[in-house]
């Protein structure tokens, strides 16, 4: 039920993941029954099924609210039925707070891990590179940034298939001394974790695709992924611009509409669908309160990718690993 659309474009994605050929699972839509069925047709597809739930946290909700006052929320029971094994995921479009504070409280952390965190690709002159932690943890400790690369690490090498992914720090400097006490402090702590950590990387460099995987506290990291959002408006309007300059601009703007489409892309939240939680004890995928049929879809086969692929027991085996050799 949560979302700016929902539950129709929550309901609408589900029977588009149904009809993809990679859904060889079933899908369960938590939420009030009545509404959820309004999107649905009369024969309901036997892939889909229905858990009902009285109530919604909504997007101006507290986490004091929806962790006390709302237990029957469509969230609160996604998250109950994930950690007691009746679902496999979660993925929701609602209160990013409440979601992640709830996905905590409920599903627990992964042992070892002292902050979840949430990992979002950015597209780079070298493919795409996770920006990590994007919004979870405003103030983060040292230890935290080098679990934060510990656990970017596996979700890049295991969801990109991309072997010892370059981890960086992002500062605002190369060397090793620069920056605030926490990134200095974190930087022999990134050194030493079972990771390919390359060192500090500027702002510049995320990009260029110096690092696959960027570190970073939530703060810094949200403030970057809320301006990369702010790209493809500023593509589009350019693109415009330049067509109306005259008739061989318009030309000019006709052949190169396709490159400029496949550009917008890499930066389309929907193609990616949402975020993961990482270090929670199970799969919570947070998306973006609009997100269409098309980004809820992708949410969806995120989430069981995910699974197949492993990662929480590839971040459990990382976070062991770390602990022996500190």
């Amino acid at each position: 039920m949560g979302g700016d659309f929902a539950p129709r474009n929550i309901v609408e994605g589900a029977l588009a993941c149904i009809r993809d050929p990679r859904c060889d699972f079933n899908i369960l839509l938590v939420g009030r029954e009545d509404a959820i069925r309004e999107h649905l047709p009369a024969d309901l597809p036997s892939q889909l099924s229905i858990h009902h739930a009285d109530e919604v946290v909504d997007m101006h909700d507290s986490i004091s609210v929806a962790m006390k006052q709302k237990k029957q929320s469509s969230m609160y029971t996604s998250l109950e039925l994930h950690r007691d094994g009746e679902v496999h995921g979660f993925i929701s479009a609602g209160n990013t707070a409440a979601m992640m504070a709830l996905s905590t409280l409920i599903l627990g952390r992964l042992p070892g891990v002292e902050r979840p965190t949430i990992g979002t690709f950015l597209p780079s002159q070298k493919g795409p590179v996770l920006l990590i932690d994007a919004g979870a943890n405003v103030d983060s400790k040292p230890s935290h940034l080098m679990q934060f690369g510990i656990m970017g690490s596996v979700f890049t090498e295991q969801m990109m298939s991309k072997a010892t992914p370059r981890v960086g720090l992002l500062n605002v400097g190369e060397e090793e001394k620069k920056g605030n006490d926490a990134s200095i402090e974190a930087w022999p702590l990134l050194k030493g974790a079972p990771i390919n950590f390359i060192g500090n990387v500027e702002g510049r460099d995320i990009l260029k695709g110096t690092a696959d995987v960027v570190v970073c506290d939530g703060f810094t990291g949200n403030i970057i992924l809320k301006f990369a959002e702010s790209f493809p408006g500023l593509l589009k309007s350019k693109f415009y611009d330049f067509a109306e300059r005259g008739f061989l601009h318009k030309i000019w703007a006709g052949l190169m509409g396709r490159t400029l489409k496949g550009m917008i892309r890499d930066w389309d939240y929907q193609e990616h669908g949402g975020v993961p939680l990482l270090g929670v004890n199970g799969v919570s995928i947070i998306g973006h309160g609009s997100s269409t049929p098309k980004a809820i879809m992708n949410m969806i086969l995120r989430a069981k990718e995910m699974l197949d692929r492993q990662v929480n027991t590839t971040i459990r085996e990382a976070m062991a690993s770390s602990n022996t050799i500190s």
